[in-house]
């Protein structure tokens, strides 16, 4: 959301970012000439926000609305009621299918497009939301190819920091969810290591104690709490992806495309991704990384082979890979899209007025 927010407002656009009063972002919107209006958005029936909502509405008259979260899509469809505005888009990143509970406010005829991050995503919208394939376009999401740069970054900061040694071999993965496959990795990891006296897992993501707690209980179960470390959410994903050998998602359920792994691609770093999702989309051919089936420990494992094993072939997978982002999957074309479809939505209506 904010770099759709502050990419259109550098293009010229005047932008408004609603969200839940947060002071960091707030004064990050404003650093970069976006306006911020803080909302409480608790829920999808909050009445308060929806008149907050509906207050602005009016105020700013927007051409486009663009809702990237399951509340504020709710609580813009309340806001919006009778009220004229250009064109409301609605964002679904999650592979889950619509169920009964929601699938009623992504059919109304109030929503002008959904935006879907992947095509497979956008097959499962329309096929449970019984909704026409017109209605839903994927945009992929971005990543800012001058941020994740390997050649600006220190690749040791990250090591140092948390007393890896840089003999190690360093896979990372983002996500401590179930479905994100963090146990799978584990596992891997622990066969592995049998042969592999070097390697290191890093599970980055952790959102608190608990989460930390259960990462090293299953790491010390499997016999490799020495060679794991649970590590907490962290902001600074290009420093972090600088400091690895290989980066990894292994989730069974619930993902789009996995942004850690584009992000990792464009640090030119190897990755392994599960056919999960719209993940080989993005991994779309052996030249730019391993695709592994979910579930398969015998595919992990000998995925993180082949890359230990082939260090020279890894690094020119790796350099393909950020080309590949760059060519397709860079902040800056996922912004033209966005441009592109907002103008035709509004075109659209504007001609039927």
């Amino acid at each position: 959301m904010f770099q759709a927010a502050t990419g259109l407002s550098a293009r010229g656009h005047d932008v408004t970012i609603i969200s839940r009063p947060d002071p960091t972002l707030e004064a990050k919107s404003r650093e970069h000439g976006v306006d911020f209006a803080g909302a409480p958005l608790r829920h999808q029936f909050d009445v308060r926000s929806a008149i907050a909502l509906r207050r602005l509405i009016r105020e700013r008259r927007p051409d486009v609305i663009h809702a990237h979260k399951g509340v504020s899509h709710g609580l813009s469809l309340q806001a919006m009621r009778g009220l004229p505005v250009g064109a409301f888009v609605v964002n679904r990143g999650v592979s889950f299918p619509l169920d009964v509970w929601n699938r009623g406010k992504y059919r109304t005829n109030r929503v002008d497009r959904v935006v879907t991050v992947c095509e497979q995503i956008r097959r499962v919208v329309i096929e449970s939301g019984k909704l026409p394939p017109a209605k839903v376009v994927v945009v992929y999401a971005g990543t800012d190819v001058s941020v994740f740069d390997p050649d600006r970054l220190d690749p040791r900061a990250f090591r140092r920091e948390k007393g890896i040694a840089d003999d190690r071999f360093l896979i990372a993965q983002v996500g401590a969810r179930d479905w994100k496959g963090w146990k799978e990795l584990i596992a891997a990891v622990a066969d592995l290591a049998l042969d592999e006296p070097k390697v290191q897992l890093a599970l980055i993501g952790c959102r608190n104690e608990d989460e930390k707690s259960a990462v090293m209980a299953y790491a010390a179960q499997k016999g490799v709490s020495d060679r794991v470390s649970a590590i907490e959410y962290r902001t600074d994903m290009p420093n972090v992806f600088a400091s690895c050998d290989v980066v990894v998602d292994a989730s069974w359920a619930g993902t789009g495309i996995t942004g850690t792994i584009r992000e990792a691609m464009a640090m030119r770093k190897p990755v392994i991704a599960t056919d999960a999702g719209g993940n080989r989309e993005l991994v779309s051919s052996p030249y730019v990384g391993w695709l592994i089936p979910m579930k398969s420990h015998e595919a992990l494992l000998a995925a993180l082979r082949d890359v230990i094993g082939d260090r020279e072939r890894a690094a020119l997978v790796a350099r393909h890979a950020r080309q590949h982002v760059v060519r397709g999957f860079s902040s800056e074309l996922r912004i033209t899209r966005l441009e592109e479809l907002y103008r035709a939505i509004v075109a659209t209506v504007s001609s039927r007025a």
